[in-house]
């Protein structure tokens, strides 16, 4: 029976039950949500623990920067070290205003962050690799925001080289308002999650844009934040310099003999108070602190999330998830469809801009994918929206800057605004330019069959393919161009040879109309994939539970199938299925038990 139909034969005592049951399972679920979005703070906070001082040497090599392709890893790669696109950008922002780095340059670091921030929610897929279904959902929900963000970067990149019409466009808009800063940014959901990490640890972000700037004493200095109150007094005093030239100005300078005297403000710092943090007065390292925090906050997402899932399993069932699932998934009627993508945009945007990070809204959105309650074409505009709503926090951010570094930091934001805004008019507006959604369903449908393949993709594009391309840069024009341009153009040859095989066989020669004249294992997973059975029998050999016996064997071969035939937990969100699922036949199901 359906859950609205037994509640008519429930009686008194039973509705009560279930209105405190239903509202208890919601509490618990608010309290999951906090914990998972108080976690990815304090992942970003033992990332930067770890790799912070890291990041700020990156930047040091200020003529690395005046190269793009560089310039976009360095971005990539700062904001993985520091999990925070935030952070980068007032790096960014600190280089520039000190005039080691031109806005021009920094535009494909900004671009770069773009990408770095996206890997947050993709490591959140891969908690739901327990299931191939859920995993497949969730991973393709997740990728597509990183598919957003690389093909917006292989096309404006080259623009913003050639034209800089991203530069041009901001520069224009920075000189044509008179904007006057100082105001402080809203913290919104700051304000529920700070007494919680700020318990825990605080840290002291100037210290990596003082080594990115090249200030000698921030390397030497810890990122743990030890004395939250300070008073700074700032008083002038007379002290003797070798001539006039040294004097501060010419009216306050006086001379006698060999001896000249001038006026110098010195500000002298007193530490007044302590911070309340648990890691305040702990003798360790940085890093230390930095690796049991990354544990320990990696621990409570993992779990967060598990249980936010089976929660949201048991709270949807019957028609409470058949009206969720229609409400979030339906379209305006017709003429009007084509609005509700562009109001998801929207929600996406202003539910960024409240709990003001995009890894975090699109991190709790990746679960909802996973179980079945938003479809990926819904999530697609969210995560649109997310990057629009982190550009726009990091706008009101830039006007609370001081005088002196207002300009360049609204700038830098703006470029942030307009680079996503140019990328969802490329990739959204009309269906047929909706690539990311296709690229991520068949990255989904890949990694729910080889799973290990999430893994691969992860490192290559995340790690890999940033230092590969790093490192073909630096080593100067020639190389890069000898090098990537073959790599390049094999890579559109194959393209286009699998669109034609696809579609239009018959203008191909007969030898391509498949690539089974190509080895197994440069056409297809399948003997990677038993490399890696073999490389994980041998390395599991020894535990207890990777020891399957024959008898276990032919009884997981026997009912496996009906297990993955089985879509969600709940059967009623079984309805509306339309991807992956539909294209699913026995012989897939067997294939996937198999593995």
């Amino acid at each position: 029976l359906s859950p609205s139909f037994s509640s008519l034969h429930l009686d008194a005592k039973g509705k009560v039950l279930r209105v405190v049951t239903s509202a208890g399972k919601g509490l618990l679920l608010l309290g999951f949500l906090y914990m998972f979005i108080c976690s990815l703070d304090i992942l970003s906070s033992a990332f930067q623990l770890v790799g912070g001082k890291a990041a700020g040497d990156i930047f040091t090599e200020g003529s690395v920067l005046s190269n793009p392709l560089a310039g976009l890893v360095i971005g990539v790669l700062v904001t993985l070290l520091v999990q925070s696109s935030s952070t980068s950008s007032s790096i960014v922002v600190s280089m520039v205003s000190s005039g080691l780095l031109q806005v021009q340059m920094a535009v494909p670091v900004i671009m770069g962050t773009n990408i770095g921030t996206s890997v947050t929610n993709t490591l959140v897929a891969m908690t739901q690799a327990g299931d191939r279904n859920k995993f497949r959902r969730a991973f393709a929900g997740a990728t597509v925001h990183d598919f957003f963000n690389w093909l917006s970067v292989l096309v404006f990149l080259p623009l913003e080289v050639a034209s800089g019409y991203m530069y041009k466009l901001t520069k224009l808009l920075v000189d044509s308002f008179n904007i006057q800063g100082g105001e402080k940014t809203p913290e919104l959901l700051h304000v529920i999650t700070d007494p919680l990490t700020k318990a825990i640890i605080e840290l002291d972000k100037s210290v990596i844009s003082g080594i990115a700037t090249g200030d000698p004493a921030a390397r030497n200095k810890s990122l743990i934040l030890k004395w939250c109150k300070t008073f700074t007094n700032v008083t002038l005093r007379n002290e003797t310099v070798p001539g006039p030239e040294n004097c501060t100005s010419p009216a306050l300078c006086w001379c006698s003999q060999d001896l000249c005297y001038t006026l110098h403000n010195i500000s002298e710092t007193y530490n007044i108070q302590t911070c309340n943090h648990i890691f305040v007065n702990v003798d360790l390292s940085d890093l230390a602190i930095g690796l049991i925090l990354l544990a320990l906050s990696l621990l409570v997402l993992c779990s967060c999330l598990i249980l936010i899932v089976k929660l949201l399993n048991s709270m949807l069932k019957g028609q409470v998830a058949m009206v969720i699932k229609k409400v979030l998934n339906t379209d305006f009627p017709f003429p009007f469809g084509w609005v509700t993508g562009y109001i998801a945009i929207l929600v996406g945007a202003g539910m960024t801009f409240i709990v003001q990070s995009s890894s975090v809204f699109t991190s709790a959105i990746t679960p909802l994918v996973g179980i079945g309650v938003i479809s990926i074409e819904r999530a697609y505009p969210l995560s649109l929206g997310a990057n629009i709503g982190t550009t726009t926090t990091a706008i009101l951010a830039a006007m609370a800057a001081p005088g002196d570094t207002l300009a360049n930091a609204l700038q830098i934001a703006l470029i942030h605004f307009v680079f996503n805004v140019s990328g969802i008019i490329l990739w959204y507006p009309i269906p047929f330019t909706r690539i990311p959604i296709r690229l991520a369903k068949a990255l989904g449908d890949i990694t729910a069959e080889y799973r290990w393949f999430a893994g691969v993709y992860i490192i290559s594009c995340f790690f890999l393919l940033p230092l590969f391309v790093f490192g073909l840069s630096m080593a100067g024009w020639k190389v890069l161009v000898g090098v990537g341009v073959p790599i390049v153009a094999l890579l559109i040859i194959v393209i286009v040879v699998n669109v034609l095989q696809a579609r239009l066989p018959r203008c191909l020669p007969a030898v391509l109309h498949s690539w089974d004249f190509l080895p197994l294992w440069a056409h297809s997973l399948e003997p990677w994939d038993r490399v890696v059975a073999v490389v994980a029998a041998k390395c599991c050999c020894c535990c207890k539970c990777c020891q399957t016996g024959p008898e276990e064997e032919e009884e997981e071969e026997k009912g496996g199938g009906g297990h993955f035939l089985e879509m969600y937990d709940n059967p009623a969100m079984m309805n509306g299925v339309d991807w992956g699922e539909k294209r699913e036949d026995k012989e897939d199901v067997l294939k996937a038990t198999q593995l």
